[in-house]
């Protein structure tokens, strides 16, 4: 999933994203609102961690204008103000879910999870095919019963490719998908990352590369 994390507070903003990215997730991070929106018309994200407190543009209104827009990323909004009517405040200009500080951070990831389950199309929670199985709770790929030795970007392309069932995904959607902003669309990172997840998949072969559109399982 493709997270966007919105926090003025640099070096908190920064723990969290690295937390995110230690779970498998593309993370983007920007500091204020204007840069938030900008960012959201350009990427799509499953999930938005906003601060509610931010300089320039309130998180209330980046809320509102997303949720006006129709914007289809979920938004999880973090505040230092944990009463009941901030909640019912936060809930109101569009957010789906609100997390006060400080926070267990276990839980801010069970949150961004449930929040992703419900911005994308339902999917059952242990992605088969043939013998091979993908658990996202626990993060856990076997195939035969072996268990997959996968780094966190490997493991995510393997999810994507799974949630596909068997149409083609572009190398621009694993890009998209699975990298952050940072990433170049003119390295050979997802074929790299394909090459080192045909491998670790072992025979028969599961990923097909389809010439000019990119692959399949």
């Amino acid at each position: 999933m493709r997270v966007l994390v919105v926090e003025d507070h640099e070096e908190l903003a920064q723990t969290v994203a690295a937390g995110l990215r230690r779970e498998g997730m593309a993370v983007d991070v920007v500091l204020d609102g204007h840069a938030a929106l900008e960012h959201t018309w350009v990427n799509h994200y499953d999930v938005v961690v906003l601060d509610r407190d931010l300089p320039g543009l309130h998180g209330d209104e980046v809320c509102r204008s997303l949720a006006g827009a129709g914007h289809p990323s979920r938004v999880l909004m973090l505040t230092a103000a944990g009463t009941i009517d901030d909640k019912v405040t936060g809930l109101g200009v569009g957010a789906d879910d609100y997390l006060p500080k400080p926070f267990a951070f276990a839980e801010l990831v069970a949150r961004v999870r449930a929040l992703a389950r419900r911005s994308a199309r339902a999917l059952p929670p242990v992605l088969v095919r043939g013998d091979l199985r993908l658990d996202a709770a626990t993060r856990i790929a076997t195939r035969d019963g072996r268990r997959l030795p996968l780094s966190p970007k490997e493991f995510a392309v393997l999810e994507l490719l799974l949630a596909a069932e068997g149409a083609v995904v572009s190398a621009e959607q694993l890009l998209e998908r699975c990298w952050d902003e940072f990433a170049d669309p003119f390295t050979q990172t997802v074929k790299v990352t394909i090459s080192r997840l045909r491998r670790k998949l072992g025979d028969p072969p599961l990923i097909e590369t389809v010439p000019q559109a990119g692959y399949r399982l």
